[in-house]
C-alpha cells in the first residue's frame, strides 16, 4: 500500500483496520485491496482495487471505509476504485495468509508459482489442482494430499477441498 507522507497515523490505523465484509477476521489491508491513502485540505481519499471487477462486496467495502473514517472524526472521505493494476492474490499480506490458515482456509499460492499458473479462475477453464500438490496445503494437518470437492466455496474466490489424510474439508482461496 502506498501512502503519502502527510497521512496521519490515526487515519492509516482506521483505514487499515476495516474488516473485509466476507472474511471479517481479515482486514482490507491484509487482503491487499487498499492501494493508497492520502490526506489533504479536501479531506481523506482512499484508493482501493477490488479483488475482481464486479465483486459484490465492493459497495460494502466503500461504505465500511467511509463509516470507519466518519466514526473517527473524518467524515466525507472519498473512496476511489482503481482497476489497474489488477488485484491478485499476491497482494494478500503474510499476516493475511497466516490469518487464513488460523481460520481453516488454505491461502493462495503465489501467482507466479507453477501450481497457480495452471489454475484458471474462469468459466470453462481448467479445474483447480487435485492430488498431492505442494502449493495446496491442508490448514489443519499440513498435508498436500487433497482433492477438490467443488470449484466454488462460500464465495467465488474460494474452492471447497478435502484433505485425504485427515479427511477434513476446508476452503482454499484460489490464486488469481
Amino acid at each position: 500500500m502506498d501512502t503519502a507522507p502527510q497521512v496521519s497515523p490515526e487515519v492509516l490505523r482506521v483505514v487499515e483496520s476495516v474488516p473485509d465484509p466476507e472474511l471479517p477476521w481479515l482486514s482490507l489491508a491484509d487482503l491487499g485491496v487498499i492501494r493508497e491513502v492520502t490526506e489533504g485540505p479536501e479531506g481523506v481519499e482512499v484508493v482501493i482495487t477490488p479483488t475482481y471487477t464486479g465483486c459484490p462486496a465492493t459497495e460494502q467495502i466503500i461504505d465500511d471505509i467511509r463509516t470507519a473514517l466518519a466514526d473517527a472524526g473524518r467524515p466525507g472521505a472519498r473512496v476511489t476504485l482503481s482497476l489497474s493494476p489488477a488485484w491478485t492474490t499476491d497482494d494478500v499480506t503474510d499476516a493475511g495468509r497466516r490469518k487464513m490458515i488460523e481460520h481453516g482456509i488454505a491461502p493462495p499460492a503465489p501467482v507466479s508459482s507453477p501450481a497457480a499458473a495452471g489454475v484458471a479462475v474462469s468459466i470453462g477453464g481448467r479445474s483447480a489442482p487435485t492430488g498431492t500438490d505442494p502449493e495446496l496445503t491442508c490448514p489443519r494437518c499440513g498435508s498436500h494430499n487433497t482433492e477438490i470437492i467443488s470449484p466454488f466455496g462460500a464465495t467465488a474466490c474460494k474452492a471447497l477441498v478435502r484433505c485425504l489424510d485427515c479427511r477434513e474439508p476446508f476452503e482454499w482461496f484460489k490464486p488469481l
